[in-house]
């Protein structure tokens, strides 16, 4: 059974990714607070860290507000699936970060903007307002 700190996040890293079946988020409970460590589909790596690692932590200071809400103090780890290793807001794993910097990285442009995106951008509006009206 999930908790409502895991579909939180589970439910904003879906509607961001190509791939939401393989979305997973893992938590643990330490002296620290509550860690919480998510899983996505390697080519969906991106998309959830984000340009210059924006969209991660925009999910941190939304849950940062959860667990002040739920007097709860939680961390994201994103887990890259392919190793299982944790993966720093630039998108390589801790270990990697040397190699990469040597290496030219490509840039990713911006989806164009299509009735299909907007559809969903406006279903995912109505959604989280519908959340806000929750006494959670």
């Amino acid at each position: 059974m999930s908790t409502i700190d895991q579909q939180f996040v589970e439910y904003i890293v879906k509607t961001l990714v190509n791939n939401p079946d393989k979305v997973e988020v893992e938590r643990t409970i330490d002296e620290r607070g509550v860690l919480l460590a998510l899983t996505v589909d390697p080519e969906d790596v991106g998309r959830v860290i984000g340009r210059r690692g924006i969209t991660a932590q925009s999910i941190r200071t939304l849950l940062r507000a959860l667990g002040t809400k739920n007097g709860a103090r939680y961390n994201l780890k994103i887990v890259n699936s392919d190793e299982g290793a944790p993966i720093n807001d630039s998108g390589s794993a801790p270990a990697a970060e040397e190699a990469v910097a040597s290496e030219t990285v490509e840039s990713v442009e911006e989806p164009e903007e299509t009735s299909e995106t907007s559809d969903l951008a406006e279903r995912t509006r109505s959604e989280l307002a519908d959340l806000d009206d929750l006494d959670i």
